[in-house]
């Protein structure tokens, strides 16, 4: 973890923030935000497939071919993440079930607590960790590719 104090330690971190800020960015080394560090692979992640919608029942019922209706189970472990994705072509709703997830997007993050729901829509592209020292778990409904 990046620390002024540790970089500066001569320098009130708060006056030093602006200093850093320009400093990274004369040096080419691009943003200096959360989304910066995003995970590029999954870690400490259990998948349950809870139920399915097939792609031929799907077509009959909503004229969607190729496609299928999951309902999924995810648990992030302690320290595990779920790596930057996009929802671009997979919409769906998360319904936090147990803990926390905190979600990275594009300079910011969003703590998504147990009772809480959020959708994956077409501009969504994030990544999750659990910070917490407990599992964390949301079931996820979303309509894939069937393939």
């Amino acid at each position: 973890m990046f620390r002024l104090t540790s970089v500066l330690p001569c320098v009130d971190p708060i006056k030093a923030i602006p200093v850093a800020l320009i400093c990274a960015m004369a040096a080419g080394s691009g943003p200096v935000l959360a989304d910066a560090h995003f995970p590029t692979e999954h870690k400490g992640l259990t998948v349950e497939q809870l139920g399915a919608v097939p792609a031929d029942s799907v077509q009959r019922q909503v004229g969607l071919g190729g496609h299928i209706l999951l309902l999924r189970r995810i648990t992030i472990e302690p320290g595990g993440q779920i790596a930057r994705h996009s929802a671009a072509e997979v919409p769906g709703v998360v319904y936090m079930e147990t803990g926390t997830w905190t979600e990275g997007r594009d300079g910011s993050e969003t703590s998504h607590v147990a009772g809480e729901t959020f959708i994956e829509d077409a501009e969504t592209v994030h990544w999750f960790f659990n910070r917490g020292d407990a599992p964390a778990s949301a079931l996820v409904c979303d309509i894939k590719p069937a393939s």
